[in-house]
């Protein structure tokens, strides 16, 4: 019978071919002083960081890195703006230095991004904003915010870049020259206020890429691996019964210390370590992507960021040649899964008309829907856009065993700065010391990225040849970053070919990622090693190619390539409202 993993995606465990050599890895040795369990970007950041510091660090997920609310985000790199009304100073600033931060280290991935707010009144709001701020609760019907607050939260918002500040402070535009700029706004805005913050288009990838910093520094991990149970020892240490989802095989894997960074199911795992707890209380967030030329042309570039009618702060911004409209914000029931409803598409598309009243959209330009369940702490009567989105860590021994560090809360932001707070509280429970600061240290593909277009433009043309093009090797480059240079090398290697149903992918291409980053599942490569569904480029055509590319080096016979393929269509219509039809082999 199927498991869920950690967004709700049902893994098949059918027997595969030769053991995984991830799981060899763990099988071979299984003891490590820290087990990590969850990889999504906090874990694997943590991950990262004990194996930095020499730790002998191991990291499970039952499903895929970067699968459940790592995986669902806005796709933002942000100081949160909208947590000064919550109070949360300490976060707002530790998010801005690290948003300038990963701008640094680790520009392969995340990029600038403009940001509009369109204002439609002056004043409003001003009584209200101290009551939110007080109370964390909406009295009444929502106070629209008004250009006063607006510019009191971003004058506070750019003193905390003063630091190493990397982006430019905002500015104010009077209606005139805000329809001057963005001409299919709402006609009745006032002002516009522009800022900048940051995106990350591909958070698989940048979690891909810190997970394989810390292997490159000796910890261990693999995808697809959940725990069954936890038993204390009498030494201090604990040993944990690891399933593999893929083949239904189990092992046991011992630990002195185990962190618990798997999210909104936090409570769960405690569970099923044995002592239950009440920690969690996350909130639905879910977004659409649209295939729609006339919104992309009407943001220019930039992304939307405002108060919709109901209170709740929303986005639209362009994403290539998609666009990205998010996100809600309600109470999740951890029971069901987490996919986006008939209702929110509803809201989504009454939003735009909130802002861009003359552009019609419709359900037939939406490409790809994702939601994911945030890992906010227990709120309790507090309203879901009230909760706070800082983070803390609780501890507990595992009755006389191995000390259980559970992560509550935590944002895609902070994700260096959190892992550096975890890992030095694991690193106290060992008696050890840190060794080195990842504040400066550059991520996987960020290392000698070049720093203009011109750069880029330079690294494309060296690294072109004459079967492979401009486009071919850019794309590379934005996949991987300057890690793109093994994966030619890999390329080049050996005979290739690109996909008939994309110029991508090649063949060989699909082979490293076999050989390399740990692919469990076709879907994985769908829609966390490249962004082809994200961006509704998924055709039966390409999941007979892929599938068939992948068969040899992961050991499918006729049968698992079937089932792979059933099992990509599952996942792409039930969580992503994606419907394919396969070919026939």
């Amino acid at each position: 019978m199927g498991l869920k993993d950690s967004s709700g995606h049902t893994n098949s465990a059918t027997a595969r071919g030769a053991e995984r050599e991830s799981v060899s890895r763990l099988r071979r040795r299984p003891k490590a002083r820290v087990l990590i369990i969850g990889g999504g970007i906090n874990g694997v950041g943590t991950f990262r960081d004990l194996a930095l510091q020499g730790v002998d660090v191991a990291l499970v997920e039952r499903g895929d890195y970067c699968q459940g609310a790592s995986g669902a985000s806005s796709h933002m790199i942000h100081g949160g703006i909208r947590y000064l009304e919550n109070g949360e100073f300490r976060l707002v600033r530790e998010s801005v230095v690290e948003r300038n931060r990963l701008l640094r280290i680790a520009p392969h991935y995340v990029k600038p991004l403009q940001t509009t707010i369109p204002i439609f009144s002056t004043f409003s709001g001003v009584l209200a904003a101290p009551l939110r701020f007080l109370t964390h609760k909406q009295q009444g019907k929502p106070k629209e915010r008004g250009a006063f607050l607006i510019k009191l939260g971003l004058s506070l918002y750019d003193s905390f870049s003063r630091d190493g500040g990397s982006v430019p402070r905002h500015q104010f535009r009077t209606r005139q020259k805000a329809l001057a700029e963005l001409p299919m706004l709402h006609p009745g805005v006032k002002y516009t206020a522009t800022y900048f913050d940051a995106s990350v288009h591909n958070p698989e990838r940048l979690t891909l890429d810190v997970l394989q910093d810390g292997e490159k520094a000796g910890g261990r991990a693999s995808n697809y691996l959940s725990l069954a149970s936890v038993r204390p020892n009498a030494d201090g240490s604990s040993t944990a019964t690891l399933r593999d989802e893929l083949t239904a095989k189990e092992f046991t894997f011992t630990a002195d210390v185990i962190v618990n960074t798997t999210g909104a199911w936090v409570d769960l795992t405690n569970q099923a370590m044995g002592a239950p707890t009440t920690f969690m209380g996350g909130t639905k967030g879910s977004h659409i992507v649209l295939d729609h030329p006339g919104l992309l042309a009407a943001c220019k570039g930039r992304e939307i960021f405002f108060e919709h009618t109901d209170g709740r702060i929303v986005l639209i911004y362009p994403m290539g040649d998609r666009v990205l409209v998010g996100t809600t914000d309600v109470d999740a029931d951890m029971s069901e899964d987490a996919v986006c409803t008939d209702g929110e598409i509803d809201y989504f598309i009454d939003l735009i008309g909130h802002v861009f009243p003359d552009i019609a959209v419709n359900r037939g330009q939406i490409v790809y829907t994702f939601s994911g369940v945030r890992p906010l702490p227990r709120h309790d009567a507090t309203q879901p856009g009230f909760v706070s989105r800082d983070y803390r860590i609780e501890r507990r021994a595992q009755g006389g065993g191995a000390a259980v560090l559970s992560l509550v809360g935590g944002k895609w932001t902070t994700f260096r700065a959190l892992a550096e707070h975890l890992a030095d509280d694991v690193l106290a429970e060992l008696g050890a010391e840190r060794k080195i600061s990842t504040a400066k240290l550059p991520i996987g593909g960020g290392a000698r990225f070049p720093d203009s277009e011109a750069g880029i433009q330079q690294w494309i043309k060296t690294h072109m040849t004459a079967a492979r093009d401009a486009d071919r090797t850019a794309g590379l480059l934005t996949r991987y970053g300057t890690r793109a240079e093994e994966v030619i090398g890999y390329l080049d290697a050996g005979p290739d070919r690109l996909l008939r149903s994309t110029r991508e992918l090649s063949v060989r291409e699909l082979q490293f990622m076999a050989a390399h980053e740990q692919i469990g599942h076709l879907v994985d490569v769908l829609i966390r090693r490249t962004s082809l569904a994200f961006r509704g480029l998924v055709t039966g055509e390409l999941l007979n190619e892929v599938a068939e590319a992948l068969a040899e080096p992961l050991g499918w016979d006729a049968a698992g390539v079937a089932a792979e393929i059933n099992h990509a269509q599952e996942v792409l219509k039930r969580h992503h409202g994606v419907e394919v039809h396969s070919l026939v082999a």
